[in-house]
Formats: C-alpha cells, sequence, structure tokens
C-alpha cells in the first residue's frame, strides 16, 4: 500500500491504517522524543501524545510537503507544548551576545553516553540545544516556540554547551585515571 493510500485510510479512521502508519513511523518520531525527554517513560508517553494528535490532525494534511516532515513537526510541537506548561523553561536573565564554539578535544564519547548527557539537561537548556543543533532551528525560530527572547535562546544554548563539555572533559579524565589505575595495577 503506498503512503497516500495509508494516510487515505488513516483519514477515515480505519484502525489498520492507524496500526500500520504507527509502525511505519514510531521508531522515527521515538527518536526524536528521546532526545527532548529525560528518561524513557517520557519519551513513550510523548510518542503516545504526538501519534493521538497526528491522527485528530490527519484530515489537515494536503499532501504537500513531505509527511515525515509534517508528524516531526507536530511531534516536537507537542513535546514543546507540555514543557511550556512546565515552570522549567521560564526565561533566564543571562544575556549572552556572542555564540562560543566550544572544542572539547575529546572525540571518543559514546553516542549513548551523549544522549544520556542532553537528556540531563535542565529543560530550557536541553530544549534550545536539541532545536538549535539537533534540528536547525534559528534562535528566532526557537524563541517563538519557546515564547522566550532570541538572547534567551542564545544564553540557554551556550549554556548546555558549556554544561555539556564539562560533562565529557570530567567523563574523559575519569576515563584517563581508570587507565593510569589499570596500567599501574592499581583498583579503583
Amino acid at each position: 500500500m503506498s503512503l497516500k493510500e495509508l494516510i487515505d485510510k488513516c483519514k477515515k479512521g480505519e484502525r489498520k491504517a492507524q496500526e500500520q502508519l504507527y509502525r511505519k513511523y514510531s521508531n522515527i518520531l521515538f527518536g526524536i522524543c528521546l532526545k527532548y525527554s529525560r528518561t524513557k517513560t517520557e519519551a513513550e508517553d510523548s510518542l503516545h501524545d504526538s501519534f493521538m494528535i497526528i491522527f485528530e490532525k490527519i484530515g489537515q494534511y494536503k499532501s504537500k510537503g513531505s509527511f515525515e516532515g509534517w508528524i516531526k513537526r507536530i511531534t516536537i510541537n507537542t513535546i514543546l507544548q507540555k514543557y511550556r506548561k512546565e515552570e522549567y523553561l521560564k526565561v533566564v536573565s543571562e544575556n549572552i551576545e556572542e555564540e562560543e564554539e566550544i572544542e572539547t578535544g575529546y572525540s571518543d564519547i559514546g553516542l549513548q553516553t551523549l544522549l544520556r548527557y542532553i537528556q540531563e539537561l535542565p529543560n530550557k537548556y536541553r530544549m534550545t540545544f536539541n532545536l538549535y543543533v539537533l534540528d536547525g532551528y534559528s534562535h528566532n525560530e526557537i524563541s517563538e516556540l519557546l515564547g522566550t527572547s532570541s538572547g534567551t535562546s542564545k544564553s540557554n544554548l551556550a549554556r548546555a554547551r558549556i554544561i555539556l563539555k564539562e560533562r565529557i572533559e570530567n567523563e574523559s579524565s575519569k576515563s584517563i585515571i581508570g587507565i593510569l589505575f589499570i596500567a599501574l595495577g592499581m583498583h579503583m
């Protein structure tokens, strides 16, 4: 069955078509949910909420542009809507004019470890970091999505990068110390 046929059947509310659409896109959307969530359970909840909205609004999809892009935007907006309601995204008073690129000098950190570090960021930093770095939104777009200023977006991104750099450097120094202990035949 083509994607167009699948979408048309979903528009008619056919459960089997919805199940097929879910199976086709759930892994992609779950990846998005994971990077914006603190836990796997939270990501699963966001995935569920996103599909509920996708199925509710699928009649609004007019087959113009990428369907995958459309459902990704719904997923991101669903997640952001949930966080907008929380106190974690309130404006911070920091104001950083220039974006500072941070080089860690370490490239051996694993993807799972990096994802865990991103998930552990405070919500306002995690959301801004993901939107800017991983999803390519501009600071103006982020400020509109999160209901903050462009300066706050820049500040939150800079702070997220600093926190991640510190975590990566800390992990790398632990690894170096561990290697030294092993080389010297000592236990940590």
